[in-house]
């Protein structure tokens, strides 16, 4: 057996080195809320890509002793964390949704959105997944939710749309990552533009929706977000109404919308008030999502087209 030297022996293991950081990452007065929600997940994310060890590593991972270079390596992280406000997820340029890893970086919002819990349950009860073939993700982003229906309905083909070039780049990396380049197709488009005539059995979207008031208010993490993921005109729903006043051309008849608009739902009720909205509840939290059927879309309308 190899023995370790002196200064290997008194060096902390990853499990004490993951204690320490969180007490650091709590003294610091961060916002949590971009893949994790506390000091102390941030702390083992830090460590484990410090490590370079995966985060779904075996315990025995935590019981390694650090080496001087990952710990040079963690401090790195853990300044630009707590002077620059960089989420970790960012520093790490990993993450999960719906149970898949993820690359991200700042050319893309951060996944953190509780649609994948519709995803996992393959929208049950309001689509027949057998019958499922086209699915549209509007605004696309990293391609989490794209990738997470290709992997829930494996006979459907997939769309990707981003207006941004940038995040379609991203979309991509993960798209071949996940070996789905055959099903899942990242394209360039401002919602709806350059969809032609294509119909969906499914449409979802998690689209800009913070008001422009809202924006300056937003903790220091958010700013390294790219603004065009988030910002949606003077109440958060410029996306959303640009979404419902077209999205009945792109559905099948049995079709189904699913849209986030996180904070903005109240002023989403006030703009549609005679809309039958259904609100979905997560059982891991998070809300703001509503479904609506193709059938909903076109009995209203004209009041989803007049505001």
């Amino acid at each position: 057996m190899t023995r370790l030297s002196h200064r290997q022996a008194h060096s902390p293991t990853a499990q004490a080195l993951i204690a320490t950081t969180a007490r650091r990452l709590a003294r610091a007065g961060l916002h949590y809320g971009h893949g994790t929600d506390n000091a102390r997940d941030d702390a083992a994310a830090l460590v484990l890509h410090a490590l370079r060890v995966a985060a779904d590593a075996p315990a025995a991972a935590l019981r390694r002793r650090v080496s001087e270079a990952a710990r040079a390596r963690l401090e790195a992280l853990l300044q630009r964390r707590i002077r620059e406000r960089v989420p970790v997820v960012y520093l790490t340029q990993r993450c999960w949704f719906a149970g898949l890893p993820m690359y991200v970086d700042e050319r893309v919002l951060i996944p953190r959105s509780p649609i994948a819990e519709l995803i996992e349950r393959r929208f049950a009860p309001w689509v027949r997944p057998e019958r499922v073939r086209r699915i549209l993700d509007l605004g696309t982003g990293s391609g989490c939710i794209a990738i997470a229906c290709a992997r829930a309905f494996p006979r459907a083909r997939v769309d990707a749309t981003d207006v941004s070039a940038a995040a379609l780049a991203v979309a991509r990396i993960n798209i071949a990552r996940h070996r789905l380049q055959r099903r899942v197709r990242a394209r360039n488009a401002d919602l709806f533009t350059g969809i032609k005539s294509a119909r969906y059995d499914i449409i979802v979207s998690n689209p800009p929706y913070v008001r422009e008031g809202e924006l300056q208010g937003l903790p220091a993490e958010y700013r390294h977000e790219p603004r065009l993921a988030l910002a949606a005109g003077r109440d958060g729903l410029d996306a959303a109404r640009g979404i419902l006043r077209d999205a009945a051309a792109h559905l099948t008849k049995a079709g189904i919308l699913i849209v986030e608009v996180g904070d903005s739902e109240r002023a989403l009720r006030r703009a549609f008030p005679g809309v039958p909205f259904l609100w979905l509840d997560f059982e891991r939290g998070g809300g703001g999502v509503f479904l609506l059927s193709r059938e909903q879309l076109v009995a209203h309308r004209s009041g989803l087209t007049s505001r």
